[in-house]
Protein backbone atom coordinates (compact mmCIF):
# COMPACT_ATOMS: atom_id res chain seq x y z
CA UNK A 1 0.00 0.00 0.00
CA UNK A 2 1.21 3.72 -0.81
CA UNK A 3 0.12 6.70 0.85
CA UNK A 4 0.32 10.97 -0.50
CA UNK A 5 0.25 12.72 2.81
CA UNK A 6 -0.68 16.36 1.55
CA UNK A 7 0.02 18.92 4.72
CA UNK A 8 -0.96 22.44 4.70
CA UNK A 9 2.31 24.24 5.68
CA UNK A 10 0.92 27.67 5.97
CA UNK A 11 1.29 27.83 9.79
CA UNK A 12 2.80 25.49 11.93
CA UNK A 13 0.40 23.34 13.70
CA UNK A 14 -0.68 21.07 10.31
CA UNK A 15 2.94 20.47 10.50
CA UNK A 16 2.84 19.11 14.31
CA UNK A 17 0.39 16.75 13.77
CA UNK A 18 2.12 15.37 10.31
CA UNK A 19 4.72 14.47 12.67
CA UNK A 20 2.74 12.39 15.20
CA UNK A 21 1.51 10.51 12.23
CA UNK A 22 4.65 10.39 10.32
CA UNK A 23 6.52 8.85 13.32
CA UNK A 24 3.96 6.40 13.96
CA UNK A 25 3.95 5.47 10.04
CA UNK A 26 7.81 5.25 10.29
CA UNK A 27 7.55 2.88 12.95
CA UNK A 28 4.67 0.62 10.97
CA UNK A 29 7.11 0.34 7.55
CA UNK A 30 4.17 2.08 5.62
CA UNK A 31 5.37 3.87 2.34
CA UNK A 32 4.52 7.35 2.47
CA UNK A 33 4.87 10.41 0.34
CA UNK A 34 5.25 14.09 1.77
CA UNK A 35 3.40 16.82 -0.12
CA UNK A 36 3.28 20.73 1.74
CA UNK A 37 2.34 23.94 0.43
CA UNK A 38 1.50 26.81 1.68
CA UNK A 39 4.78 29.24 2.33
CA UNK A 40 8.47 28.86 0.22
CA UNK A 41 10.41 25.24 0.74
CA UNK A 42 13.17 27.47 2.65
CA UNK A 43 10.85 28.85 5.47
CA UNK A 44 10.24 24.99 6.46
CA UNK A 45 12.44 23.67 9.40
CA UNK A 46 13.33 20.50 11.14
CA UNK A 47 11.41 18.59 8.31
CA UNK A 48 13.73 15.05 9.12
CA UNK A 49 10.34 13.26 9.97
CA UNK A 50 9.01 13.79 5.83
CA UNK A 51 12.52 12.32 4.43
CA UNK A 52 12.36 13.48 0.48
CA UNK A 53 8.87 15.09 0.88
CA UNK A 54 7.53 18.19 -2.06
CA UNK A 55 7.04 21.33 -1.32
CA UNK A 56 4.51 23.73 -3.56
CA UNK A 57 3.66 27.14 -2.85
CA UNK A 58 0.19 26.72 -2.77
CA UNK A 59 -2.23 28.96 -1.36
CA UNK A 60 -2.01 31.09 1.68
CA UNK A 61 -3.23 34.31 3.14
CA UNK A 62 -1.52 37.76 4.02
CA UNK A 63 -1.36 38.93 7.52
CA UNK A 64 -0.25 42.25 9.10
CA UNK A 65 -0.32 42.89 12.40
CA UNK A 66 -2.26 40.37 13.69
CA UNK A 67 -4.99 40.74 11.12
CA UNK A 68 -5.86 38.65 8.23
CA UNK A 69 -5.75 40.90 4.70
CA UNK A 70 -8.26 39.93 2.48
CA UNK A 71 -7.03 41.98 -0.83
CA UNK A 72 -3.55 40.76 -0.50
CA UNK A 73 -4.45 37.45 0.18
CA UNK A 74 -6.29 37.66 -3.06
CA UNK A 75 -3.26 39.21 -5.28
CA UNK A 76 -1.21 36.91 -3.76
CA UNK A 77 -3.12 33.33 -4.75
CA UNK A 78 -1.35 33.05 -8.28
CA UNK A 79 -4.42 31.00 -8.90
CA UNK A 80 -2.70 29.97 -12.72
CA UNK A 81 0.06 28.50 -10.86
CA UNK A 82 -1.63 27.01 -8.42
CA UNK A 83 -4.09 25.14 -11.14
CA UNK A 84 -0.76 24.32 -12.83
CA UNK A 85 0.76 22.21 -9.87
CA UNK A 86 -2.57 20.78 -9.58
CA UNK A 87 -2.70 19.37 -12.88
CA UNK A 88 1.32 18.41 -13.06
CA UNK A 89 0.95 16.26 -9.78
CA UNK A 90 0.88 12.35 -10.57
CA UNK A 91 -0.71 10.60 -7.99
CA UNK A 92 -2.01 7.65 -9.83
CA UNK A 93 0.48 5.11 -8.08
CA UNK A 94 -0.97 6.19 -4.85
CA UNK A 95 -3.73 3.68 -2.85
CA UNK A 96 -5.76 7.16 -1.27
CA UNK A 97 -4.57 10.50 -0.39
CA UNK A 98 -4.36 11.32 3.40
CA UNK A 99 -5.18 15.14 3.77
CA UNK A 100 -4.74 17.87 6.35
CA UNK A 101 -6.64 20.70 4.75
CA UNK A 102 -3.97 21.12 1.44
CA UNK A 103 -5.58 22.13 -1.40
CA UNK A 104 -2.98 20.54 -4.56
CA UNK A 105 -3.05 16.80 -3.58
CA UNK A 106 -6.63 17.38 -2.77
CA UNK A 107 -7.75 18.54 -5.74
CA UNK A 108 -5.55 16.81 -7.60
CA UNK A 109 -6.69 13.17 -6.30
CA UNK A 110 -10.09 14.96 -7.30
CA UNK A 111 -9.25 15.01 -10.90
CA UNK A 112 -8.50 11.33 -11.16
CA UNK A 113 -11.00 9.77 -8.83
CA UNK A 114 -8.74 8.71 -5.68
CA UNK A 115 -10.25 8.02 -2.82
CA UNK A 116 -9.11 11.43 -0.28
CA UNK A 117 -9.17 11.03 3.40
CA UNK A 118 -9.55 14.70 4.79
CA UNK A 119 -8.01 14.94 8.69
CA UNK A 120 -8.33 18.23 9.79
CA UNK A 121 -9.30 20.18 12.72
CA UNK A 122 -11.05 22.59 9.81
CA UNK A 123 -13.11 19.26 8.61
CA UNK A 124 -15.19 19.63 12.53
CA UNK A 125 -16.41 22.52 11.53
CA UNK A 126 -18.42 20.73 8.69
CA UNK A 127 -20.14 19.42 11.93
CA UNK A 128 -23.44 21.63 13.31
CA UNK A 129 -22.49 20.36 16.63
CA UNK A 130 -19.11 22.34 16.81
CA UNK A 131 -19.18 26.05 18.01
CA UNK A 132 -18.68 28.21 15.21
CA UNK A 133 -20.08 31.88 14.84
CA UNK A 134 -20.99 33.83 11.51
CA UNK A 135 -21.75 32.56 8.13
CA UNK A 136 -21.82 29.20 8.65
CA UNK A 137 -22.83 27.90 5.63
CA UNK A 138 -20.81 29.86 3.49
CA UNK A 139 -17.74 28.68 5.74
CA UNK A 140 -18.72 24.78 4.98
CA UNK A 141 -18.45 25.64 1.90
CA UNK A 142 -14.90 27.25 1.54
CA UNK A 143 -14.13 24.47 3.65
CA UNK A 144 -14.82 21.77 1.13
CA UNK A 145 -13.68 23.37 -1.53
CA UNK A 146 -10.83 24.48 -0.61
CA UNK A 147 -9.47 20.87 0.29
CA UNK A 148 -12.18 18.59 -0.93
CA UNK A 149 -12.42 15.36 0.08
CA UNK A 150 -14.51 11.55 -0.23
CA UNK A 151 -14.33 11.42 3.82
CA UNK A 152 -13.85 14.06 6.54
CA UNK A 153 -12.74 13.61 9.96
CA UNK A 154 -12.31 16.20 12.17
CA UNK A 155 -9.96 16.62 15.20
CA UNK A 156 -11.12 18.84 18.40
CA UNK A 157 -10.73 19.07 21.94
CA UNK A 158 -14.34 17.59 22.43
CA UNK A 159 -15.73 15.06 21.03
CA UNK A 160 -18.85 16.75 19.06
CA UNK A 161 -19.61 14.57 16.70
CA UNK A 162 -19.03 10.86 15.57
CA UNK A 163 -16.35 11.78 13.00
CA UNK A 164 -14.39 13.76 15.39
CA UNK A 165 -11.31 12.55 16.66
CA UNK A 166 -9.15 14.18 19.81
CA UNK A 167 -5.54 15.85 18.73
CA UNK A 168 -2.73 13.50 18.79
CA UNK A 169 0.26 15.32 21.09
CA UNK A 170 3.45 13.31 20.63
CA UNK A 171 5.55 12.19 23.99
CA UNK A 172 8.85 14.47 24.27
CA UNK A 173 11.84 14.13 26.24
CA UNK A 174 12.34 17.58 27.55
CA UNK A 175 15.56 18.99 29.46
CA UNK A 176 13.51 20.59 31.86
CA UNK A 177 10.28 19.20 32.87
CA UNK A 178 9.46 21.06 35.77
CA UNK A 179 7.61 24.38 34.97
CA UNK A 180 9.32 27.62 36.20
CA UNK A 181 6.55 29.78 37.63
CA UNK A 182 8.02 33.60 36.42
CA UNK A 183 8.47 31.94 32.32
CA UNK A 184 6.12 32.68 29.99
CA UNK A 185 6.41 31.19 26.29
CA UNK A 186 4.94 33.48 23.82
CA UNK A 187 4.19 33.05 20.26
CA UNK A 188 2.36 35.51 18.28
CA UNK A 189 4.14 35.15 14.71
CA UNK A 190 1.62 36.99 13.07
CA UNK A 191 2.05 40.18 15.10
CA UNK A 192 4.39 42.90 14.50
CA UNK A 193 7.58 41.95 16.26
CA UNK A 194 7.88 45.06 17.81
CA UNK A 195 4.65 45.48 18.83
CA UNK A 196 4.99 42.13 20.72
CA UNK A 197 8.31 43.55 22.30
CA UNK A 198 6.60 46.95 23.67
CA UNK A 199 3.81 44.90 25.02
CA UNK A 200 5.86 42.66 27.11
CA UNK A 201 7.81 45.29 28.35
CA UNK A 202 6.02 46.25 31.49
CA UNK A 203 5.92 43.17 32.81
CA UNK A 204 9.23 43.07 34.22
CA UNK A 205 8.44 40.53 36.64
CA UNK A 206 7.86 37.54 34.29
CA UNK A 207 10.51 36.13 31.55
CA UNK A 208 9.19 35.91 28.42
CA UNK A 209 10.66 33.90 25.69
CA UNK A 210 9.13 34.88 22.57
CA UNK A 211 9.39 32.65 19.29
CA UNK A 212 8.75 34.90 16.06
CA UNK A 213 9.80 34.11 12.26
CA UNK A 214 11.63 37.01 11.89
CA UNK A 215 13.70 36.74 15.46
CA UNK A 216 17.14 35.98 16.08
CA UNK A 217 18.37 35.07 19.46
CA UNK A 218 18.81 37.83 21.72
CA UNK A 219 17.64 38.95 24.75
CA UNK A 220 16.80 42.49 26.24
CA UNK A 221 16.41 42.08 29.60
CA UNK A 222 13.64 39.93 30.49
CA UNK A 223 12.04 39.27 27.11
CA UNK A 224 13.96 36.65 24.93
CA UNK A 225 13.82 36.39 21.40
CA UNK A 226 14.33 33.56 19.64
CA UNK A 227 14.09 32.09 15.84
CA UNK A 228 12.04 29.41 14.88
CA UNK A 229 12.92 25.72 16.75
CA UNK A 230 11.18 23.11 17.56
CA UNK A 231 13.28 21.05 19.70
CA UNK A 232 13.79 24.78 21.49
CA UNK A 233 9.94 25.63 21.25
CA UNK A 234 8.99 22.30 22.85
CA UNK A 235 11.80 22.76 25.94
CA UNK A 236 10.73 25.93 26.74
CA UNK A 237 6.86 24.99 26.46
CA UNK A 238 7.90 22.10 28.99
CA UNK A 239 8.82 24.45 31.85
CA UNK A 240 6.76 27.60 31.06
CA UNK A 241 3.75 28.80 33.52
CA UNK A 242 1.79 29.76 30.71
CA UNK A 243 1.25 30.58 27.02
CA UNK A 244 0.29 33.81 24.71
CA UNK A 245 -0.48 33.26 21.81
CA UNK A 246 -2.63 33.09 18.70
CA UNK A 247 -5.39 30.88 18.91
CA UNK A 248 -4.30 28.34 16.44
CA UNK A 249 -5.16 24.44 17.13
CA UNK A 250 -2.37 22.72 17.87
CA UNK A 251 -0.21 25.01 20.27
CA UNK A 252 -3.09 24.99 22.16
CA UNK A 253 -3.85 21.19 21.89
CA UNK A 254 -0.09 21.17 23.12
CA UNK A 255 -0.50 23.82 26.05
CA UNK A 256 -3.95 21.82 27.17
CA UNK A 257 -1.69 18.19 27.00
CA UNK A 258 0.78 19.92 29.24
CA UNK A 259 -1.70 21.68 31.78
CA UNK A 260 -0.24 25.06 30.77
CA UNK A 261 -2.66 28.08 30.80
CA UNK A 262 -3.32 30.08 27.84
CA UNK A 263 -4.45 34.23 26.73
CA UNK A 264 -4.95 34.12 23.16
CA UNK A 265 -5.48 36.92 21.19
CA UNK A 266 -6.95 35.16 17.80
CA UNK A 267 -5.52 35.94 14.11
CA UNK A 268 -8.54 38.81 13.50
CA UNK A 269 -10.34 37.90 10.48
CA UNK A 270 -9.92 33.87 10.83
CA UNK A 271 -12.92 32.72 11.94
CA UNK A 272 -11.63 29.32 13.10
CA UNK A 273 -8.76 30.82 15.45
CA UNK A 274 -12.04 33.31 16.41
CA UNK A 275 -13.83 29.87 16.94
CA UNK A 276 -11.49 28.55 18.76
CA UNK A 277 -10.90 30.99 21.23
CA UNK A 278 -14.45 31.05 22.13
CA UNK A 279 -14.70 26.87 22.76
CA UNK A 280 -11.21 27.52 25.22
CA UNK A 281 -13.00 30.08 27.11
CA UNK A 282 -16.38 28.31 27.27
CA UNK A 283 -14.22 25.30 28.68
CA UNK A 284 -12.61 27.31 30.97
CA UNK A 285 -9.37 26.67 29.76
CA UNK A 286 -8.19 30.40 28.33
CA UNK A 287 -8.38 34.06 28.61
CA UNK A 288 -8.95 36.12 25.63
CA UNK A 289 -7.91 39.22 23.86
CA UNK A 290 -8.58 41.11 20.47
CA UNK A 291 -5.77 43.04 20.76
CA UNK A 292 -1.98 42.94 22.66
CA UNK A 293 -4.29 44.28 25.51
CA UNK A 294 -1.85 45.12 28.75
CA UNK A 295 -4.67 44.70 31.43
CA UNK A 296 -5.63 41.13 29.97
CA UNK A 297 -2.09 40.01 30.44
CA UNK A 298 -2.09 41.58 34.10
CA UNK A 299 -5.38 39.41 34.87
CA UNK A 300 -3.80 36.39 33.44
CA UNK A 301 -1.01 36.46 35.29
CA UNK A 302 -2.69 35.70 38.71
CA UNK A 303 -4.95 32.91 37.21
CA UNK A 304 -4.59 29.14 37.79
CA UNK A 305 -2.82 26.50 36.08
CA UNK A 306 -4.90 24.65 33.87
CA UNK A 307 -5.54 21.06 34.37
CA UNK A 308 -4.08 18.73 32.17
CA UNK A 309 -6.12 17.02 29.78
CA UNK A 310 -4.48 13.51 28.91
CA UNK A 311 -5.02 13.76 25.21
CA UNK A 312 -3.69 10.31 23.28
CA UNK A 313 -0.14 10.36 21.87
CA UNK A 314 -0.21 7.23 19.88
CA UNK A 315 -2.14 7.67 16.52
CA UNK A 316 -1.95 3.76 15.64
CA UNK A 317 -5.98 3.04 15.74
CA UNK A 318 -6.20 6.07 13.49
CA UNK A 319 -4.06 4.37 10.94
CA UNK A 320 -5.14 0.91 11.41
CA UNK A 321 -8.61 2.81 10.54
CA UNK A 322 -6.85 4.16 7.75
CA UNK A 323 -5.43 0.57 5.87
CA UNK A 324 -8.59 -1.42 6.43
CA UNK A 325 -10.69 1.36 4.33
CA UNK A 326 -13.57 1.06 6.50
CA UNK A 327 -13.61 4.85 5.94
CA UNK A 328 -17.62 5.72 6.23
CA UNK A 329 -17.53 3.92 9.57
CA UNK A 330 -15.92 6.57 11.57
CA UNK A 331 -18.20 5.25 15.41
CA UNK A 332 -15.53 2.53 16.39
CA UNK A 333 -12.95 5.11 16.08
CA UNK A 334 -14.32 7.67 17.34
CA UNK A 335 -15.47 5.57 20.76
CA UNK A 336 -11.81 4.12 20.93
CA UNK A 337 -9.81 7.42 20.98
CA UNK A 338 -12.33 9.36 23.54
CA UNK A 339 -12.55 6.24 25.88
CA UNK A 340 -9.99 7.33 28.23
CA UNK A 341 -9.54 11.13 27.14
CA UNK A 342 -11.10 13.28 30.50
CA UNK A 343 -11.78 16.79 30.13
Amino acid sequence: MKILYGVQGTGNGHITRARVMASCFNELGIDVDYVFSGRVNNDYFDMHEFSDYRAFRGLSFSTQNGQVKSLATLKNARICNLVSDIKSLNIKQYDFVLNDFEPITAWAAKRVGIPVIGISHQASFLSDNVPMSGRGILRKSLIKHYAPASIYLGVHWQPFANNIIPPFIAQHNHENPVAVMNKVLVYLPFENLDSVVDYLKDFPEKEFYCYHPNASNNSFGHIHLRSPSRSGFLNDLANTSGVIGNAGFELASEALKLGKKLLLKPLDGQFEQTANAQTLFAMGMAHVMNYLNPQALDDWNSAPQNKQINYPSNPAPLIDWLLIKQWHNTQLLHNNLWANVRI
